[in-house]
């Protein structure tokens, strides 16, 4: 036993059985809930930004609510193939090239949060010159929409004892049912509070306040460059995955890896917004639409 667990009295565990209710062979998991609710919520909330006029430029948001309706598929395939992708090459490449009928095996586990990212940005890029309007209006809308997802996301991470954080002697550790005797970080919870619930607070003031999504990249330059941050926090309470382990030293982890590049890259999004159109090539017909479409 690690020399910290007689002497510290850690909070109990929840019992939230993982599986939610099951019918013959087909179970319902919080997981699965859980990125239902984070699309749900992120689209309705998305297509809310996309309708109020004044958030906008005078001629309006270059996307329309129905685009947003189309765009979930896409949104969908695109975290679900990055997802698994980036799992694949950034955390466990040498088992998946010597296996690889496992790759499409996502039933079994195995998601990257940063693959995700890549893939819905893959999406949104097809997808808005598409529809011939600016990809970085989509990413302002998605980017603030994705933290539903990303909150819930880490709750259900909490409820099924997975990516749970560092031994410590806080006071509101726990000792998880899969992660040894020792009191652990609620690492999971720090990441819904602040790449989840303290994010999109932030991104919701510089849109209803500041009225940056008038200037197209903004919020996702700042969606990324906070996003960066919050995980590279995050990562010295959070236990790395055990077939990686450190680094280097004590601390540096893939996750803070592939977090780093974010705070560049969001710098860089939030500083080049000011000299950017929401409009890409448009026709008298792209207006038409947009002028006749009312939304419910």
């Amino acid at each position: 036993m690690h020399p910290l667990a007689p002497h510290i009295s850690a909070l109990s565990f929840p019992t939230i059985d993982p599986v939610i209710f099951s019918v013959g062979p087909i179970a319902v998991h919080w997981y699965g809930v859980a990125y239902i609710c984070g699309i749900l919520l992120g689209w309705f909330f998305a297509k809310k930004l996309a309708t109020t006029a004044r958030l906008w430029l005078a001629n309006g948001a270059p996307m329309l609510a129905e685009d947003l309706d189309d765009f979930v598929t896409w949104a969908v395939v695109g975290i679900i193939a990055g997802g698994r992708l980036g799992y694949v090459l950034f955390y466990n490449a040498s088992y998946y090239f010597a296996n690889p009928l496992s790759i499409p095996a996502v039933w079994d586990g195995g998601m990257s949060f940063h693959g995700g990212a890549i893939g819905s940005i893959v999406a949104m890029i097809l997808f808005a010159k598409s529809r011939k309007f600016s990809p970085f209006s989509m990413l302002d809308v998605i980017a603030v929409s994705s933290c539903f997802g990303i909150f819930f996301g880490r709750l259900a991470n909490f409820i099924n004892s997975e990516l749970w954080g560092r031994t410590t002697d806080v006071p509101w550790a726990f000792v998880f049912p899969n992660g040894g005797p020792d009191p652990r970080h609620p690492s999971q919870l720090y990441e819904g509070i602040l790449e989840g619930a303290l994010l999109f607070s932030i991104l919701a003031i510089l849109i209803f306040r500041f009225g940056k999504l008038k200037t197209p990249g903004f919020i996702g330059g700042a969606w990324v460059f906070g996003y960066g941050i919050s995980r590279i926090i995050v990562e010295f309470f959070r236990q790395p995955d055990a077939h990686i382990g450190y680094l280097a030293g004590n601390w540096m982890t893939m996750g803070m890896v592939l977090s780093l590049p974010m705070l560049a890259i969001g710098a860089w999004g939030m500083a080049s917004a000011p000299g950017r159109t929401p409009w890409h090539s448009r026709t008298s017909e792209d207006d038409a639409r947009r002028n006749s479409y009312e939304p419910n």
